[in-house]
C-alpha cells in the first residue's frame, strides 16, 4: 500500500508551558510540520502571517491571556540606520560575511556553546549537545543558508546566522556570536547585515522572529527603523513600545479552530521547485 502525505498542512496546539520571556506567564503555541515538496511555499506563506520555523516544525503564539509575542519584520525600503546603527557597521567593517549551505562545523558549535553560556544560561537551549545543534542547522527542508562572520584580520569565527530564503526576503532563524565583543554590538550588527543582504537579493523585507512588548532580551528589535510588526492579522508599522499592551483577555481569544480557519494557505497541488 503507498502512502501520501495530506496536501493540506495539520495544525495542532502544544500544552501550555511557562514562559521563556516573561516571567509567571504561560505560552501556547499553533504549529504545523514543514515536509514534502510544497514546504518552500508553505514556509513562505506562514511566514508572511506570523509563524517561524524551527526545524521541520512552524509555529506561531497562540497564548490564551497575553499578546505579548508579535512577530517583527523591517521594511527595507523603510529602514534608515541611525547614528548608533551607522558606528556599529563601522566598528566591524574588518568582518567578512561567509555563506555557506546548512551544514554545522565544530567550530560553529563552539562559538554557540560559548554564547549560550555566557547569555542563555538558563534557557531551553542551555543543555543543547552537538548532535542537537547540528540537526537544528541542517534539517531544513526549505532553502537555507549558514551566514558566517569571520575577522579578516584573524581568520575568526565571529558571528554566525541560520537564514532562510523566502520569496519576498531573508528570514533569521537563529543568530549567535562571541559574547567577549559587547562593544562591537553583534547582534544588531547581523541585523544590519541581513538589510543588506536583501537589498542586494532585491527583496523586500527582512523577518527577525518576535518582538515581545516587556520583554529586555527582545527590546532591540525596535530600534530599527521601517519596523512592522504582525497584529490582529495583518502587518502595520511599529507604533513604538508603548503602543501595545501584553494582556489579553481570555475571552477575547479566538478558538483555535477559528485561528486555523483563517489562516491564508497557498495552492499546494502544484508545488514550487526550487
Amino acid at each position: 500500500m503507498r502512502h501520501t502525505l495530506p496536501l493540506a498542512p495539520q495544525f495542532y496546539v502544544t500544552a501550555p508551558q511557562p514562559c521563556p520571556y516573561l516571567a509567571d506567564r504561560m505560552e501556547r503555541k499553533l504549529f504545523t510540520a514543514l515536509q514534502g515538496d510544497s514546504a518552500s511555499a508553505l514556509n513562505d506563506s506562514l511566514s508572511q502571517q506570523g509563524f517561524r520555523r524551527s526545524q521541520n516544525v512552524l509555529y506561531r503564539p497562540s497564548c490564551t491571556d497575553c499578546a505579548a509575542c508579535l512577530s517583527a519584520r523591517i521594511r527595507v525600503d523603510s529602514f534608515i540606520p541611525n547614528k548608533s546603527q551607522r558606528r556599529t557597521l563601522k566598528r566591524n567593517a574588518r568582518l567578512t560575511r561567509r555563506a555557506t549551505s546548512p551544514w554545522a562545523t565544530e567550530e560553529q558549535y563552539d562559538l554557540f556553546r560559548r554564547y549560550l553560556d555566557s547569555r542563555h544560561a538558563d534557557g531551553g537551549m542551555a543543555d543543547m549537545d552537538v548532535f542537537e545543534f547540528a540537526a537544528m542547522i541542517e534539517e531544513t527542508p526549505v532553502r537555507s543558508r549558514v551566514i558566517e562572520y569571520v575577522d579578516s584580520d584573524t581568520d575568526k569565527l565571529i558571528a554566525v546566522c541560520l537564514t532562510d530564503l523566502l520569496s519576498d526576503g531573508t528570514s533569521m532563524v537563529y543568530s549567535f556570536y562571541d559574547p567577549k565583543l559587547t562593544r562591537e554590538s553583534l547582534g544588531t550588527y547581523v541585523i544590519l547585515d541581513h538589510i543588506e543582504i536583501a537589498r542586494e537579493s532585491g527583496l523586500p523585507y527582512v523577518y527577525l522572529g518576535y518582538w515581545v512588548q516587556g520583554s529586555g532580551k527582545m527590546g532591540y528589535k525596535s530600534r530599527f527603523s521601517g519596523l512592522e510588526v504582525f497584529k490582529a492579522g495583518r502587518w502595520e508599522a511599529f507604533q513604538g513600545d508603548d503602543a501595545y499592551s501584553s494582556e489579553l483577555h481570555p475571552l477575547s481569544t479566538d478558538p483555535i479552530a477559528e485561528q486555523v480557519a483563517n489562516i491564508s494557505l497557498p495552492d499546494l497541488s502544484h508545488p514550487v521547485k526550487f
